[in-house]
């Protein structure tokens, strides 16, 4: 087999050569070592997974996207995008910084310094919003771990802050009752981060190599043998020294910190390496549990999460009908890394995600994305405070609820665009034509989307129809205390909405059924 230069020097030296205190290469051990328990590191073995009821019953989770990306405040993708000649990201960094042969992603690093930044104060204001969970980025593509890891020392707390963000984010996570969990990204780096070995095709400084060619930072920019300009978001060419070297480094943050969710971003990677991480995860938890797993690991990969093994994220979209087992939405506000003047979802998008994410038996994981300081802005405290006044009504229609019979009717019912993935942006406003149901117990929870004018009615609740919802006893809406004028007919059920409505956004009528 043909190795690279690179990849030659990198074997060569990873048994214990340093540069300047670093690995060239990371140390990896030559086993692969799990916790002992219910699972084995096999597809077959971890089919017999099942999904903890704390996720099913959670179904809102705040997340913070968050790290030295972050520092410039220009968005998502900046360590891959500033060494993509032509690119906002990297005119930008031209033009502010130098050329990315002089100044590169290393030196921007020191610019995150996270002064302001106070986990505490905002695990606090997220309880308060509805959030049963939060999660900490672990690590992103950029290869930079916001830990204090084993096997890397472009580290938070080397450099940067200085911090251990997510060993402090657990803590305040845990304190508040929260259940916590942590992201990792780091699976495709070794592709997303080969620009980084590039150079400019033209220009005054055309064929100067960019600073991430230098052997002396590969463990930052890694040893990849191809600079990857288009993105193929898989694992081919993937060698296999990386594919154990992730295996250790995740295992290291899951060892750290037991996360009670850990998200992949993407589907569950390496084969043997991944199933042996998941079942260390599972295990790990079942330890601590009694036997029971209370961890969820989240694919989003569909055939990793049919039959057990992992619990379906979707990102940036909603699945198109009730979901057989529950699953996850994530998205945010505005961009993942944080920009400085982007402009954010609105609270009521926000709340009809949710509410129709729900319906489909998922939750909603949403970040805020977090300036460099650590303090979330103006616009961003508002669109929370907006969030959490509506849950301070309706949260009772949310949480530990479950699908009824169908997830809901009206014009934006209609199926989304044909991939369940970024989708969000193809998909209908709703208005107070559409409803979306939840249930639990007896009573039937049906959110009528907007504001109706006087008032409305739900056919799906109609008296001797397919769904066979039975006679009504009792109406009641979320948030006022007076009676209802409502009737139940083979047209539906009519309600009469009073004249100052509860909450803005959905609102939820509460209805029992014979």
């Amino acid at each position: 087999m043909k190795i690279s230069r690179r990849t030659a020097v990198a074997l060569l030296a990873g048994a214990g050569a340093a540069i300047r205190g670093r690995a060239v290469q990371p140390q990896v051990p030559p086993g692969i070592e799990i916790e002992k328990g219910p699972f084995q590191g096999t597809r077959e073995s971890l089919s017999a997974y099942e999904i903890p009821q704390w996720f099913a019953d959670a179904k809102f989770g705040i997340w913070a996207h968050w790290g030295p990306q972050s520092a410039i405040e220009d968005g998502d993708w900046y360590a891959r995008n500033m060494y993509m000649q032509g690119s906002s990201q990297y005119n930008y960094h031209v033009e502010t910084y130098g050329h990315p042969s002089k100044f590169g992603y290393k030196d921007t690093i020191p610019a995150w310094k996270a002064e302001k930044w106070n986990p505490a104060e905002l695990i606090s204001l997220y309880k308060k919003a509805g959030a049963r969970y939060f999660m900490s980025m672990g690590v992103h593509h950029d290869n930079f771990d916001l830990w204090n890891s084993k096997y890397q020392h472009w580290n938070s707390v080397n450099m940067g802050p200085r911090k251990d963000i997510v060993g402090q984010w657990a803590q305040a996570a845990r304190n508040e009752g929260l259940k916590f969990a942590v992201s990792e990204h780091l699976w495709i780096t070794y592709k997303w981060f080969s620009v980084s070995h590039g150079h400019d095709k033209t220009g005054p400084l055309a064929n100067v190599a960019y600073d991430g060619a230098d052997t002396k930072y590969f463990d930052l920019y890694v040893d990849s043998d191809e600079v990857e300009t288009t993105l193929d978001w898989n694992e081919s060419g993937i060698p296999e020294w990386w594919k154990r070297h992730w295996y250790m480094r995740i295992k290291d943050l899951v060892d750290t910190y037991q996360p009670d969710l850990l998200y992949t971003d993407g589907a569950l990677p390496f084969e043997d390496y991944g199933f042996s991480l998941v079942a260390h995860l599972y295990n790990q938890s079942a330890k601590r549990s009694g036997g029971k797993v209370e961890a969820v690991y989240t694919s989003k990969r569909l055939q990793d999460t049919e039959h057990g093994i992992a619990t379906l994220d979707v990102e940036r979209g909603v699945v198109d009908s009730i979901w057989p087992r529950p699953w996850q939405t994530d998205t945010c506000i505005g961009e993942w890394h944080y920009r400085r003047g982007q402009r954010y979802k609105t609270p009521k998008t926000i709340i009809d995600m949710l509410v129709d994410i729900v319906s489909r038996n998922g939750n909603l994981m949403l970040n805020f994305p977090l300036p460099a300081s650590g303090q979330l802005d103006l616009e961003e405290m508002n669109v929370l405070s907006e969030i959490t006044k509506w849950m301070a009504v309706n949260s009772e229609a949310i949480y530990s609820t479950r699908p009824w019979k169908i997830y809901g009717a009206g014009p934006g019912s209609a199926k989304p665009a044909e991939s369940s993935t970024f989708n969000e942006s193809k998909r209908s406003d709703l208005t107070a034509e559409d409803v979306r149901f939840t249930t639990k117990g007896n009573i039937v929870y049906a959110f009528v989307m907007g504001w109706p004018a006087y008032d409305v009615l739900i056919a799906p609740l109609a008296l001797n129809n397919q769904y066979r919802v039975g006679k009504i006893q009792n109406v009641e809406l979320i948030g006022f205390d007076g009676k209802l004028q409502w009737q139940q007919s083979e047209a539906g059920l009519k309600i009469v909405v009073p004249e100052q409505k509860p909450c803005d956004y959905a609102v939820a009528f509460k209805i029992t059924a014979a």
